[in-house]
């Protein structure tokens, strides 16, 4: 099977984010024919249909997907090269690292996991830019926008139930025990109203919730976990709740743990092995599992 060309790479993903041959040609200053043809190259050396052609654009194919994946991933192998072939100069000394590391996370880790490790981080490597993108934690998740190539390293929920997308290597960094949250000096915070949001790992934790009798089983979702807080704290109910979300807990709310039989959440690292052997990814789990979550 033939190779596809740096170019041709180009073309699946700009195909794939523009959504059609046309704006994929205005965006890379070529042809319509020309990114038309490109496109059917690499669908023959690949032996695979990419996208689904129609009148109001393209979208790929699950093949597609995976190949638009692997070029993303590969176009950023080339930066990489680049930026680790000028931080090593021609010198003896400790090479120096530099560009844009991409990182996806959920919202309660972007807050509170990643800025201490990323503020040590570029202290140590000025020349690093991080580039934080916070994703939901829902379908493919962090782990996904990884697999995509769309982002080089994730910070996810290890252990949910649709485990991580094929060929990832990942790593824990904390594990979190849930706790009970409700109104600080309510008598009765048990017989509140559930308060959930759907990024709340219920799967990862179904056989505990399930077999807890006094959690009911109707339950009122908000938009994420700060909104869960803020409805806690003003008296609509109770939660449970990882400890990174609850680290913007106020004084109206009181915190009860839920002993050792409690559930816990493990949140971990995901990349992609070319990207586990890049000096920045390696040098940002290093400051990742410094810490200890």
């Amino acid at each position: 099977m033939a190779e596809l060309l740096p170019q041709e790479l180009r073309v699946l993903v700009a195909v794939a984010e523009r959504g059609g041959f046309s704006a994929a040609a205005a965006s890379l200053g070529l042809t319509q024919s020309a990114v038309s043809h490109s496109v059917r190259g690499s669908e023959t050396k690949l032996g695979a249909v990419l996208f689904v052609r129609g009148r109001t654009g393209a979208s790929p194919t699950p093949a597609g997907e995976r190949a638009v994946g692997h070029a993303r991933r590969i176009l950023r192998l080339y930066e990489v090269m680049a930026a680790e072939a000028r931080g090593a100069g021609g010198g003896a000394g400790p090479a120096v690292l530099d560009g844009v590391l991409r990182i996806a996370a959920f919202r309660s880790a972007a807050l509170h996991l990643l800025p201490p490790a990323l503020e040590r981080l570029t202290a140590r490597h000025p020349g690093i830019r991080p580039e934080v993108r916070v994703v939901r934690e829902l379908g493919a998740g962090t782990a996904g926008e990884v697999a995509a190539g769309r982002a080089d390293l994730g910070i996810a929920t290890l252990g949910v139930a649709q485990g991580l997308p094929p060929g990832l290597l990942s790593g824990v960094l904390v594990e979190e025990a849930y706790a009970l949250v409700h109104p600080a000096g309510h008598p009765d915070p048990k017989a509140l109203p559930l308060m959930d949001w759907d990024e709340n790992c219920g799967s990862y934790t179904r056989a505990w919730w399930l077999a807890q009798d006094w959690i009911p089983r109707a339950t009122v979702k908000a938009e994420d976990d700060a909104m869960v807080l803020t409805m806690v704290g003003r008296g609509l109910g109770m939660a449970i709740m990882p400890e990174l979300s609850l680290r913007e807990a106020t004084g109206a709310v009181e915190v009860t743990g839920l002993g050792p039989e409690g559930p816990v959440r493990r949140v971990g690292y995901v990349t992609t092995p070319e990207s586990a052997a890049t000096l920045a990814v390696r040098a940002l789990i290093r400051e990742l599992r410094s810490q200890g979550g």
